[in-house]
């Protein structure tokens, strides 16, 4: 059963974005820097749309913090849209005048399998909650659960690995190379790379297009045994898989060799086994991703996620108008050219999440002294 759970709230460009985490144990140090901090970093990044030059996401704090310390109590947190003063009457929640249906679905987006799921005759309706903003109050909510993995020694690292056609092959060694990364406008290690997929993200944008591309998530200090073999739906890898795939624009996830090692033979796949008395048993590759049988291995944790395209264009694609019936071309929302730095934020913030659910299911404890001492002593 979940330990750690969390429910977001909220629209596109209502009044705020709101977010409830239940399970975190009393005594973390937690304040609104820590959660600032990390939707700083989510609004960062070569080919973010004009939105967040109007936003400046910052937490609110409404419940189960006092005097910077968890109460073990559920915690509220409200993100504020200053946004929200261009949409007053479009967005309001009480009776009003009619507004403006948007009736030209974007291909690639909710828009019309919702509309066709709920009934409605306005997309507006689908396209605000179906939005990527939503996803400021999971970085709001991740940043809470990363604060409890960092007092346990577990950290977790990003990176963008490609954007389009342009690959970083560069080795990743964390914590050393992560001041590199976190300056970098586009969350890369290597410079060339970096100046490479600028350069594509300008000449697609000049055509109107947007980009996609895949970022890398490494996670270290996990113990042995988080998540379980004994039932399809405790299987950490699998529970990775979905809170990764769940992020708006993922079509794809890796975990360690992933899809290459589909077209290597086994010797060359598996991960051998050694031990020495003072370090234990250890592997000298790790081409699991530190998952083996959906439990953590002791090795860092792997894992990759690809992004498509964001469906907003500023050429719009061709679509039907539900309310004629005819060709028409697609609606444009306001949006990014590229967000995969972006989305390695978020990807942070739901690895963060599963593994703190992973470690109270394990370990336990009402108070982060109890789970300190439950883990260290196991």
């Amino acid at each position: 059963m979940s330990r750690l759970r969390f429910l977001t709230a909220g629209e596109s460009h209502g009044p705020a974005l709101a977010v409830i985490i239940e399970g975190l144990p009393a005594g973390l140090d937690l304040t609104g820097a820590d959660i600032n901090r990390d939707l700083a970093r989510r609004q960062i990044g070569y080919g973010r749309g004009g939105r967040m030059a109007i936003e400046q996401d910052r937490a609110e704090i409404l419940s189960g913090i006092r005097k910077g310390l968890t109460l073990g109590s559920p915690i509220a947190l409200v993100i504020r849209n200053r946004d929200w003063e261009n949409w007053r009457e479009n967005m309001a929640a009480e009776p009003g005048p009619p507004a403006e249906p948007v009736t030209c679905p974007r291909p690639g987006h909710a828009d019309l399998a919702g509309l066709v799921k709920y009934g409605f005759s306005d997309i507006r309706n689908v396209l605000e909650r179906a939005s990527a903003r939503e996803t400021a109050a999971r970085v709001a909510a991740g940043a809470a659960a990363r604060k409890l993995l960092a007092a346990l020694s577990i950290n977790i690292y990003s990176r963008v690995v490609r954007i389009g056609s342009v690959t970083d092959r560069s080795r990743f060694n964390p914590p050393d190379d992560y001041e590199r990364i976190e300056a970098s406008r586009l969350r890369c290690r290597s410079v060339s790379a970096e100046n490479r997929m600028a350069e594509l993200i300008d000449r697609v944008k000049a055509r109107g297009e947007s980009l996609g591309g895949i970022f890398e998530i490494t996670v270290t200090g996990l113990p042995v045994g988080l998540g379980s073999y004994v039932h399809w739906d405790r299987r950490l890898d699998g529970r990775l898989a979905q809170a990764l795939a769940s992020i708006p624009a993922i079509k794809g996830v890796e975990i360690g060799a992933g899809f290459q090692a589909a077209a290597r033979s086994g010797s060359r796949v598996q991960d051998e086994i050694f031990h020495d008395p003072g370090r234990g048993y250890f592997r000298k590759s790790n081409r699991a991703g530190g998952l083996e049988g959906g439990l953590t291995n002791g090795e860092p944790l792997l894992l990759r996620a690809a992004m498509k395209p964001i469906p907003t264009q500023s050429r719009p694609l061709r679509t039907v108008d539900i309310a004629s019936g005819r060709p028409s071309l697609a609606h444009r929302e306001r949006s990014d050219f590229c967000a995969v730095p972006a989305a390695a934020v978020v990807g942070e913030a739901m690895t963060a999440l599963v593994l703190a659910d992973a470690v109270l299911e394990k370990y336990g404890g009402d108070t982060l002294p109890d789970l300190r001492l439950r883990k260290n002593g196991a």
